[in-house]
């Protein structure tokens, strides 16, 4: 796998795939912290395309993402991904909409679980999911980097 690193607002970001597709991005910190694994090599720049369209979503200027995303996963949890895809930018949806779309309202804990393995986050906008309460629930890149993220989302939407 290819890999480069970018620089953002919420740190360095992890970018991994290969000449057709993005398969990761990786957070800094957080409890899905992901560096680069030591047989993968660096290859800057066949994400150009990638980096450039994070930088416009980090500066507020850019709401939908157009690269070509192969996120790997169970037929459920690829079914979770594609409704994170819908949720419009600068919104926010519960676990419990997300369970009731896919016709399963009794899956919460498995959308949930599902977004939490989103192996390309912000490009799929996983940060977007709540509680239902309204709160702020558990992420990849941390709390703190899901708040930055809707706080960019809020401030330019």
């Amino acid at each position: 796998m290819d890999y480069t690193y970018l620089d953002t607002p919420i740190g360095e970001l992890l970018l991994a795939g290969d000449r057709h597709v993005l398969r990761e991005l990786g957070f800094p910190d957080g409890p899905k912290r992901r560096r680069a694994e030591p047989h993968w090599e660096l290859r800057d720049e066949i994400f150009a395309e990638a980096k450039a369209q994070l930088t416009q979503y980090f500066a507020g200027g850019l709401q939908e993402f157009s690269l070509s995303l192969e996120p790997s996963g169970t037929p459920f949890q690829l079914s979770v991904l594609d409704q994170l895809k819908k949720i419009p930018y600068g919104e926010t949806v519960s676990y419990q909409e997300i369970a009731v779309r896919l016709g399963k309202p009794q899956a919460m804990r498995a959308v949930g679980a599902a977004n939490g393995r989103n192996p390309i986050p912000v490009i799929i906008p996983c940060h977007r999911v709540i509680g239902s309460s309204g709160k702020l629930t558990g992420f990849g890149g941390g709390l703190p980097t899901k708040e930055a993220l809707l706080k960019i989302e809020q401030a330019s939407g």
